[in-house]
């Protein structure tokens, strides 16, 4: 679960580095739900594994929150949050 957790807060996190192109920030409607079901695969793999291997999963964890972040930062300057 570690290691799937890291690679889909890769590709959140490039998704977010695409929707911070003008015009573009609508696919962060998308990309902020995406980047949550990684952040639960992320404490799903830290839940299920013992305490000494735990990294993979908690670097996915923290991977997904800035994606999450950044694309909510995004939605708040664009004007996209209600």
């Amino acid at each position: 679960m570690g290691v799937i957790s890291i690679f889909w807060g890769i590709a959140a996190l490039l998704w977010t580095l695409l929707a911070l192109v003008p015009l573009l920030g609508w696919m962060n409607w998308l990309m902020i739900p995406f980047a949550v079901i990684g952040a639960i695969i992320a404490a799903i793999g830290m839940a299920s594994s013992g305490p000494h291997r735990r990294g993979r999963a908690t670097t996915g964890l923290l991977l997904n929150v800035a994606a999450i972040i950044v694309g909510s930062m995004r939605l708040g300057i664009g004007g996209g949050l209600i």
